[in-house]
């Protein structure tokens, strides 16, 4: 039993040491104590273009620390938002692009902080766009992908004319079709349960809130065919008459009509 107990604490002091090492060793503002600004700036940048990520980050947030008004430093933090993104820590890139736009807001960089912290949120939930349509629709929380369209679009909101509002544009197009497809799903959910009413509604926002979406002749579809089960003669015309004429020659009249 005296062994056990000896044991358990060498393996607690062990740990303690160890925990207290790798704190001290990864403390910004010790790390590259004998080196200048310049050097560590300069070192961090190569380590920035050999791909060696995580030793870029610990030298940037070191100057970052070290450093506060250096001449380098507001890059620093600008290399250490892309580092943390290209070592797939997202989360912490996003949240590295969020302290540099709140700390600069004039800077003649910020829209690209804007665009770096959109794409760290939307890539932080490519899993949950992957898994979007294997779940229950009618419960499924789709904050974070709003969050990454607000994201988005507040870059193009602050910087119309940016060189990164067209990538912007493109995530958001892309972000609003899955917003729409994941409204009509719901819409289907309830058709198929027969809450026509609630498939009506469903469809009707797709049609109203998500214009040149693929998404919206299916979802005047749907409208159609719920109101004809709920015997609403006069919006089932309706939502035909916008179908033909917004699509015409489309396979989605005869859908509509069988």
């Amino acid at each position: 039993m005296k062994i056990v107990k000896h044991v358990i604490y060498s393996l607690i002091i062990s740990s303690v040491v160890l925990l207290s090492a790798c704190s001290t060793t990864s403390d910004p503002s010790e790390a590259f104590k004998g080196e200048t600004g310049e050097q560590i700036f300069q070192r961090g940048e190569v380590a920035l273009r050999n791909n060696n990520y995580s030793e870029a980050i610990k030298r940037f947030e070191a100057l970052d620390v070290q450093y506060p008004y250096g001449r380098n430093t507001e890059i620093a933090q600008l290399h250490i938002i892309y580092a943390y993104y290209k070592n797939s820590d997202f989360p912490a890139a996003e949240a590295a692009a969020d302290r540099f736009i709140h700390a600069h807001p004039t800077n003649v960089h910020t829209d690209y902080a804007y665009l770096m912290r959109g794409l760290a949120s939307y890539y932080q939930n490519v899993g949950v766009f992957e898994r979007l349509f294997s779940v229950d629709f009618a419960t499924r929380d789709l904050t974070q992908v709003k969050k990454s369209y607000n994201e988005f679009a507040q870059l193009i909101a602050v910087f119309p004319h940016s060189r990164y509002a067209p990538t912007a544009h493109q995530y958001m197009i892309y972000l609003r079709n899955i917003l729409a497809n994941h409204q009509l799903e719901v819409a289907q959910y309830y058709y198929q349960r027969k809450a026509y009413v609630a498939a009506a509604n469903r469809a009707s926002l797709v049609v109203e809130h998500y214009q040149g979406a693929p998404a919206v002749p299916k979802a005047l579809v749907m409208m159609i065919r719920s109101y004809r089960q709920l015997h609403m003669t006069h919006l089932e015309n309706q939502s035909m008459e916008v179908l033909k004429y917004n699509y015409p020659d489309s396979s989605y009249v005869n859908a509509a009509l069988k």
